[in-house]
């Protein structure tokens, strides 16, 4: 008679299990160290095929190609989902597109996640002056400048408020430029060129006084360097001061900048106005009574014969009620404008330019081009208007 089998004691039981128990916790733990490991390495090829596509959509998008960049920059964003780089950089390119209100999309979400972000306000920004929206570009604008930008910050602000001076000079919007031009200038150097750029942005919002001032110290600093050619800074200076009717101060800058650049037309032009100004002013300081005389008399011929050149010219419709008048004042007048009465009456000089100022006024821009003698008068008679 065979013995039956035995079951298993408790006491082997017990022993068998910590071993189980051990094999499968190791393996448990290979798997886990294997599929991080893959995971990793899935993450890390993702990665990889993002940043390579991401280069590829910058390389085009630097190049002007948008509408590869943009589906570039798409095929990016499948491998890195919500990349704040890479979204940014597809906007840029839809923008580039004119596809403005997708760009938008992309850049408000963004904004609302970062909203003191620079690049984000500036694309903002460049988008709603686009669309002349002065208010929120300026908002968008303003957020650019005092947000924090990588690398050379103040190069940076520098350069979102020079764009925004320039769309605010394009949409004539000058005394907000100006503004902006004054803010600008605060945090400005000697530097030269800086100094040169902003005075040609201030004769654009047609304030010479701060352009000026701005072209004197370019100039300075140009001097104190050793490097007297500066053409662009001496014509801006010169144009600056003729326009502030400083005409000796711009006679000596539009000299300096002919002398440098002798092709320069409108300076030399400016210069020969300037000139005529100078020595057919019969107000300016230190002029002898008899050339101050002479003067007076050349003015008044020369007013007399523009009532003439007035009264043939098929333009002076407009002023034709009024010629009658002048020449008539003119006329009477005449007798009494002499040197030698001038020297009896000096009071005759006022009456004699009051109605050569008069003349010069009401027939201009109804008579015909004036002359450049005829220019210059009207440049004195707003000189001395009031006085």
């Amino acid at each position: 008679m065979t013995a039956e089998p035995r079951p298993p004691s408790i006491k082997r039981y017990l022993t068998r299990q910590p071993v189980m128990l051990t094999l499968l916790l190791g393996l448990a733990v290979v798997c886990f160290v294997a599929v991080s490991g893959l995971s990793r390495l899935y993450h890390a090829q993702q990665e990889t095929l993002g940043n390579r596509w991401f280069a590829r959509g910058v390389t085009d998008l630097n190049a002007g190609r948008f509408n590869v960049a943009v589906t570039e920059f798409r095929t990016a964003l499948l491998y890195s989902r919500d990349n704040y780089a890479y979204e940014l950089k597809l906007a840029e390119a839809l923008r580039g597109m004119k596809k403005t209100d997708e760009a938008y999309a992309y850049l408000i979400n963004l904004w609302e996640r970062q909203p003191e972000n620079g690049l984000v306000n500036l694309d903002l920004g460049r988008i709603a002056a686009a669309k002349s929206d002065t208010d929120h570009a300026l908002r968008y604008y303003h957020n650019a400048i005092y947000a924090a930008w990588p690398g050379d910050e103040e190069k940076e602000r520098r350069d979102v408020r020079l764009e925004l001076i320039d769309f605010l000079l394009r949409t004539g919007a000058k005394t907000q430029a100006q503004s902006e031009l004054i803010a600008l200038e605060a945090n400005l150097g000697d530097d030269p060129a800086q100094q040169t750029l902003v005075g040609d942005l201030f004769l654009r919002a047609q304030d010479y006084e701060h352009a000026l001032a701005a072209y004197s110290v370019s100039l300075k600093s140009n001097h104190l360097s050793s490097n007297h050619h500066n053409p662009t800074a001496t014509a801006g200076a010169g144009l600056a001061a003729f326009e502030l009717g400083r005409y000796s101060l711009a006679a000596r800058y539009l000299e300096a900048a002919v002398a440098a650049a002798p092709s320069d037309a409108d300076s030399a032009a400016r210069l020969k106005t300037a000139e005529l100004v100078l020595r057919m002013d019969p107000f300016r300081e230190r002029i002898s009574v008899a050339q101050r005389n002479r003067t007076v008399v050349e003015a008044f011929a020369l007013a007399g014969e523009r009532l003439k050149s007035c009264v043939a010219s098929e333009s002076a419709v407009a002023g034709a009620a009024t010629q009658p008048v002048l020449a008539e004042e003119w006329t009477k007048m005449k007798p009494q404008i002499t040197e030698r009465s001038l020297r009896r009456d000096p009071d005759m000089i006022h009456s004699a330019m009051e109605l050569v100022f008069k003349i010069e006024r009401q027939t201009n821009g109804v008579c015909g081009a004036a002359t450049d003698r005829d220019t210059a008068l009207l440049l004195i008679a707003k000189l001395h208007e009031g006085s």
